[in-house]
C-alpha cells in the first residue's frame, strides 16, 4: 500500500523530495494539512525538536549508516537452522506419540508394510526373536477407519451401510438390470368441447396421452410387476381410468431382437397401487430375486433402478439407505404402510426394483413426497421416497395373477362426497361424509343406507373424511359386520351391515 521508496526515506536531503505517486484515499486519512506528502521523517536525534521539520542545511552529509551484512548473514543462517531443529522434534514428538499417530494415520503405513513383509515371508529381520508380526482383520480394519476418520469417502460409506457378505454396487446392478423393464401405456382422454361462442356443449374430443413408468420381471413365463398408476388413472382431474394399451419394454444392452412387447393387464388395486402385466415372447427372460423386507432395518444399504422422466433415462441407478419403516402414507384417500428411502425417485420410476445389499428386491417404488403434499408452495421436499415392502405385496401379486383382484379386502358400495366445515354451515348439514350413490344389493343397500344420509362414524368412532372412513374400514375383512352411524333429515340413525368382498367389477 505503501510506496517502498517514500516509506524508508531513501531521498537525502539536500535531493529533492520523491515523487509523491497517487495514493489512495484511505491511506491519508487523518493526516493534519500541513503535514508534507512526501520526504523522509527525522528522529530528535536528528536535532530536530519538531517532527517532520527539514534538517539545518550546513553543507555536510549525513553519516552514512554502516551495513553489517556478515551479522545480518549469520542471523538469518540461525534462524534457518532453529527452524529446522525445531521441525524435526515435532516430528519426532508426533510419531512418538500414540493418539498424534492415530490422528495422522501413522498406524495404516506400518501395518501396510507389515503385511507386504508377511506376504515376503520376511519382517525385514532375523527369524530368531523376531516375535508374532501377524496382523488381524480387526487391527487392519481399525487402523483403516483411523486413516479415515476425518472424511467418510463413499467407499466407507457403502461399507458401512451394507449387509455382511454384501455384493458390490457394480454386482447388484449387472443382477438385476436385466430384470428391470419400461413400462408404456397409451390413455384415452375425453376433452370436452366447446362451441366459438364460449357455450359448453355435450360433445368430447377423444385425444391419447401417453405416460411411462418401470416394471420388473418376476417369472420366466413373462409375468411383470409394476405399480397401478402407470396403467390406471385414478386421477381428479383426467381420471381416465385403466390404460387403452400397455407395453413392455424390454432393457436393449441385455436382449436382443424384439424389445417392445405389447403387455395384457392381468390384475390390479388402486388402493395398493400394485399391478401385473403379462407378455409372450421367446426371449429368455432374466427373473429378479426376491428378498425378506421384514428383515430391513433403518439405516441399511437400498439401490433404487428405473426410468426417471421417461425412457431417455433407461436404467438409471440411484443408492441410498432406510430412512424409515411403516410409514402410513395417505396418497390419492388411500393409506399403505411403506418403507421410506432416501433414494433418488423421480416421475417414471414407478414400479422399479428398490434392492437390498445382495442383490435382491425388497420393494417396488412408488411414489415421491413433493411441497404439494404439504399444500405448500414455498415446502422443498428432497430425499422423501417410498417403496411398496416386497413381504406385504407378494399375497397381493398372487392374488391378481390367480383372481385378477384381492381377494378378502372389504367393500361398503357407497360412492362419497366430503362435507367440510364450510360446506356445513352453507347448507346446514353436519360435518362428515355425504353418500351421493349406493351400489344395488351392495352391503350399505341392503342394510337401508340412503344417497343424502352423512356418515358420521363406523363403531362408534367419528369419522370427517373419506380418508378415515376408509382406514377405519380397511381394518375388517369381507364378512365382517360393522355399525355405521349417519345423519338423515337431522336425525342420527345406526345400520348394521355385512361387508362384502370388493372386486373390480363393484364400485367403491
Amino acid at each position: 500500500m505503501f510506496n517502498e521508496n517514500d516509506y524508508n526515506g531513501s531521498a537525502s536531503p539536500n535531493q529533492e523530495p520523491a515523487q509523491t505517486p497517487a495514493q489512495t484515499p484511505d491511506m491519508f486519512a487523518g493526516t493534519p494539512a500541513s503535514q508534507p506528502m512526501s520526504g523522509s521523517y527525522y528522529s530528535p536525534r536528528s536535532g530536530n525538536s519538531e517532527p517532520g521539520s527539514n534538517p539545518p542545511d550546513n553543507g555536510d552529509e549525513p553519516p552514512k549508516k554502516k551495513q553489517h551484512k556478515g551479522l545480518k548473514a549469520l542471523a538469518v543462517f540461525a534462524s534457518i537452522a532453529f527452524l529446522s531443529y525445531a521441525s524435526i522434534q515435532c516430528y519426532q514428538f508426533a510419531t512418538e506419540n500414540e493418539a498424534l499417530r492415530k490422528f495422522f494415520a501413522k498406524d495404516s503405513s506400518s501395518v501396510s508394510e507389515r503385511l507386504i513383509s508377511e506376504k515376503d515371508g520376511s519382517d525385514g529381520s532375523s527369524d530368531e526373536g523376531s516375535g508374532d508380526s501377524t496382523v488381524s482383520g480387526q487391527e487392519l480394519a481399525n487402523n483403516e477407519s483411523s486413516a479415515g476418520s476425518s472424511v467418510m469417502t463413499a467407499e466407507n460409506w457403502l461399507s458401512a451401510a451394507a449387509r455382511k457378505d454384501a455384493l458390490s454396487l457394480p454386482d447388484i446392478v449387472d443382477k438385476v438390470m436385466p430384470a428391470t423393464v419400461g413400462v408404456a401405456s397409451t390413455f384415452v382422454y375425453n376433452r370436452p368441447s366447446y362451441s366459438i361462442w364460449g357455450f359448453g356443449s355435450t360433445e368430447t374430443t377423444e385425444s391419447e396421452m401417453n405416460a411411462t413408468g418401470t416394471g420388473i420381471i418376476m417369472s420366466e413365463d413373462g409375468y411383470v410387476i409394476t405399480n397401478a398408476h402407470v396403467i390406471y388413472d385414478s386421477s381428479s382431474q383426467y381420471q381416465m381410468g385403466l390404460a387403452k394399451s400397455v407395453q413392455v419394454v424390454l432393457n436393449e444392452d441385455y436382449y436382443e431382437g424384439e424389445t417392445q412387447l405389447e403387455a395384457e393387464v392381468v390384475g390390479y388395486d388402486v388402493a395398493e397401487d400394485i399391478a401385473v402385466l403379462k407378455v409372450d415372447t421367446n426371449q429368455k427372460l432374466t427373473v429378479a430375486e426376491f428378498g425378506d423386507s421384514d428383515s430391513l432395518r433403518v439405516g441399511e444399504m437400498v439401490v433404487a433402478i428405473g426410468n426417471p422422466l421417461g425412457f431417455d433415462l433407461f436404467g438409471s441407478v440411484s443408492a441410498g439407505i432406510v430412512s424409515a419403516l411403516n410409514r402410513e402414507i395417505t396418497i390419492n384417500e388411500n393409506t399403505m404402510k411403506l418403507i421410506q428411502t432416501d433414494t433418488a425417485i423421480n416421475s417414471g420410476n414407478s414400479g422399479g426394483p428398490l434392492i437390498n445389499s445382495y442383490g435382491q428386491v425388497i420393494g417396488i417404488n412408488s411414489s415421491k413426497l413433493s411441497s404439494n403434499y404439504y399444500n405448500s408452495d414455498e415446502a422443498s421436499i428432497e430425499g422423501l421416497c417410498f417403496a411398496i415392502p416386497i413381504t406385504h405385496a407378494k399375497d397381493i401379486i398372487s392374488n391378481l395373477i390367480d383372481y385378477g383382484y384381492v381377494r378378502g379386502k372389504p367393500l361398503i358400495g357407497i360412492t362419497t362426497r366430503d362435507i367440510s366445515e364450510e360446506i356445513s354451515e352453507a347448507y346446514g348439514i353436519p360435518v362428515g361424509v355425504l353418500v351421493r350413490d349406493v351400489t344395488p344389493n351392495g352391503a350399505a343397500d341392503l342394510a337401508g343406507v340412503k344417497p343424502g344420509d352423512v356418515v358420521i362414524a363406523i363403531n362408534g368412532e367419528s369419522v370427517s373424511t373419506y380418508a378415515e372412513l376408509n382406514r377405519i374400514k380397511d381394518r375388517f375383512k369381507a364378512g365382517d359386520t360393522i355399525t355405521l352411524t349417519v345423519t338423515r333429515s337431522g336425525q342420527d340413525l345406526e345400520f348394521t351391515l355385512v361387508l362384502q368382498e370388493k372386486n373390480p367389477n363393484l364400485t367403491q
